[in-house]
């Protein structure tokens, strides 16, 4: 099924990324103000974000779908890489609420939760810090799955991928911008489960604790 393959795929991609590669590397479980002199990276132990993206429908459902998406996030750090390379940065897990408007398909609006991991290339004293992102969650929408095309059932899982960078204001406000993923789809419990591929800007604000 559709969901199972995005699902075993999205396992594959963590268990070769940073994420994975913190645990071979020398981590640091303390936090430490960021200072490019002493090669420390700056990772906050918490921080909430609000971020919204806009998201076309593409690949295989015929319905033309528009989803303006409200994403409300929390994250936790998850270890530090502090070699010096490319991978250096930090492990985050969060947990986020989404609530999405569909301005365009079948469907009105869908509601619901993930939970991922994200990773930020983070180098001593950059404001700059590129990174990627990925979960997978549960919701609902309004179905009808008397249209084509449309979900056929409101219970709908979803895998959300992003990649983007964010800037540090100050030390207690970034800002965000990235490219955003989501799929949308009932894990084959209905029959047929055309689900949902989604693509998109995002825009955040984040408040570090």
């Amino acid at each position: 099924m559709k969901f199972a393959r995005f699902t075993l795929l999205l396992l594959f991609l963590a268990s070769s990324s940073p994420l994975v590669a913190a645990s071979t590397d020398r981590i640091s479980t303390h936090f430490t103000p960021s200072d490019s002199s002493t090669g420390v990276v700056d990772a906050p132990n918490f921080e909430v974000a609000a971020e919204t993206a806009y998201l076309l429908g593409i690949i295989g459902n015929p319905n033309s779908y528009e989803v303006a998406s409200q994403f409300f996030t929390a994250r936790w750090r998850w270890g530090v890489i502090e070699r010096d390379s490319w991978l250096q940065g930090y492990n985050q897990v969060y947990a986020t609420l989404v609530a999405e408007p569909i301005t365009r398909g079948p469907e009105n609006r869908y509601f619901g939760i993930s939970l991922g991991f994200r990773y930020n290339f983070a180098k001593p004293g950059a404001r700059f810090v590129p990174y990627v992102s990925g979960g997978i969650g549960l919701g609902w929408l309004d179905s009808h799955a008397n249209i084509y095309g449309a979900q056929g059932q409101d219970f709908t899982f979803n895998i959300r991928t992003a990649t983007g960078v964010s800037y540090k204001i100050n030390d207690h406000w970034k800002v965000s911008a990235g490219i955003l993923y989501q799929h949308l789809s009932n894990g084959g419990q209905t029959d047929p489960n055309p689900s949902v591929n989604l693509l998109g800007p995002q825009l955040g604000v984040t408040y570090v604790f």
